[in-house]
């Protein structure tokens, strides 16, 4: 059920999609006359590796910088890439990946090799199931540009502030799969466009619907400023990435 799901939504969403992206790519190419496309290397089910494919948001060879967390005012991105990543249009193009059975429309979001091999055991139960384009945290955490912005190690603080967060939350999911959770996760995906506050009232009322620890609860709120915490399966604040 959940994979005829993926291949009936991702085939609607990228024909719906496609006249916006198709702007896109030629706003993009026009800009710097490189590909419109990044192809991301991106740690997949069972820990294989697989292609994501996204929008060109930053300027080619960014990654070179090998930094992997992207913070609003980061200087690799271009100027028609902050729109990208504003309406999440990088997004949307990973609809093919989902077509191809890489990802799954609903899961834990897919993370680069070098932060997967700094995985708790715990936390390595993500890799049991296929990475998706949206999940709990991907609506707690919409506006992780801005937690990162102006922090002098974007990739440390990510590591301090959303993956003890972000795992859990994976985790949560994991555990409470269903097709109904995940057509409810995609509709407050959806509704975090237009609210993303609208929608994290309704993930936290899901997740106190579930029984999630209160401590969870409280950080999905948002209505506290974040602070350093262990990554599931730890008892240490990260300090080195």
């Amino acid at each position: 059920m959940k994979r005829s799901l993926d291949i009936l939504v991702s085939f609607i969403g990228l024909f719906l999609m496609s006249p916006i992206l198709l702007v896109f790519i030629f706003l993009i190419y026009r800009q710097d006359k490189h590909r419109p496309f990044y192809i991301a290397k991106r740690v997949g089910k069972d820990s294989v590796m697989f292609n994501m494919v996204k929008l060109r948001s930053m300027v080619i060879d960014a990654e070179e910088k090998k930094v992997d967390s992207t913070a609003l005012n980061d200087s690799r991105i271009t100027t028609i890439g902050k729109k990208v990543r504003k309406y999440k249009l990088d997004e949307f193009t990973q609809l093919w990946n989902v077509l191809l059975g890489d990802m799954s429309l609903v899961g834990p979001r897919p993370n680069v090799k070098r932060d997967t091999d700094l995985y708790s055991e715990i936390e390595k139960k993500l890799l049991l199931v296929k990475p998706g384009i949206t999940d709990f945290s991907s609506i707690i955490f919409s506006d992780e540009g801005e937690i990162l912005k102006d922090v002098e190690n974007p990739d440390l603080t990510y590591h301090q502030l959303i993956r003890p967060w972000k795992s859990r939350l994976g985790l949560i999911y994991i555990e409470n799969q269903t097709t109904l959770l995940d057509i409810k996760i995609v509709i407050y995906t959806l509704v975090s466009i237009i609210s993303r506050r609208t929608a994290i009232k309704w993930v936290v009322k899901q997740l106190e619907s579930i029984g999630v620890d209160p401590v969870v609860t409280q950080a999905s709120r948002r209505e506290s400023k974040l602070y350093p915490y262990p990554p599931p399966g730890m008892d240490k604040i990260v300090v080195k990435r």
